[in-house]
């Protein structure tokens, strides 16, 4: 038999928590990783090649099967560095601020795809080499949302925001930029640099702060 006091006080938190969290997003820990232009592609896998999908991130975006090696300055190398599909038009490495410490190179802060004057280095696949002379960015904290969600709480495309971070380690990031498409989930990156400073893994919940 249940106990009807129990199942009073569970359905009563359950309401109080959705209450709370409703508005909050999801935390996605972004790895390092690398998206490939069709032309390098060819040159680290083989002509023609396609990437084997291994789960798709949102939108058309996912992890590949395939993973590189990057080679640095200090000729130091990160291996097994996922390889994201599909093909973009250039290449694209984002690393986090202690991996540089290993590459010895130094990328700057930058949105996706924001790559002019980037940071360069060698990426090594299986049938070749490339060596990239810019591309190699540490990706800045953003914010993914549907239109619906941006809509309901008055965002735009490339606002930027603050983000409430509770828990074991409060903070608050500032001036993250929020992104807004159709095939986006409501979901904020960060690497993983900022998930171990902040306590955050996949799935916490943060919150918008309006500026």
């Amino acid at each position: 038999m249940y106990d009807v006091k129990e199942v009073e006080e569970a359905v009563k938190k359950a309401l109080i928590d959705y209450e709370e969290n409703k508005d909050k997003i999801k935390i996605g820990v972004s790895q390092r990783h690398i998206h490939l232009s069709r032309e390098d592609l060819d040159t680290l896998f083989g002509k023609g090649y396609e990437l084997h999908v291994k789960n798709y991130l949102m939108g058309r975006e996912f992890a590949s099967e395939e993973v590189v090696t990057l080679v640095g300055k200090s000729l130091r190398s990160i291996e097994k560095v996922r390889v994201l599909g599909p093909v973009r038009k250039n290449t694209q490495v984002e690393i986090s601020k202690t991996d540089t410490f290993i590459l010895k190179v130094s990328p700057p802060v930058r949105p996706s795809g924001n790559i002019e004057g980037s940071e360069r280095l060698v990426v090594v696949g299986p049938s070749g080499s490339i060596y990239l002379k810019q591309g190699v960015i540490i990706a800045n904290r953003h914010i993914h949302l549907t239109p619906e969600y941006a809509e309901k709480h008055g965002i735009k495309d490339n606002d930027y925001v603050d983000v409430e971070v509770e828990g074991i380690k409060p903070t608050r990031f500032y001036d993250v930029q929020v992104r807004v498409r159709e095939d986006f989930n409501v979901e904020m990156h960060i690497d993983t640099d900022d998930a171990n400073s902040t306590g955050l893994k996949n799935g916490s919940l943060v919150r918008i702060i309006r500026k």
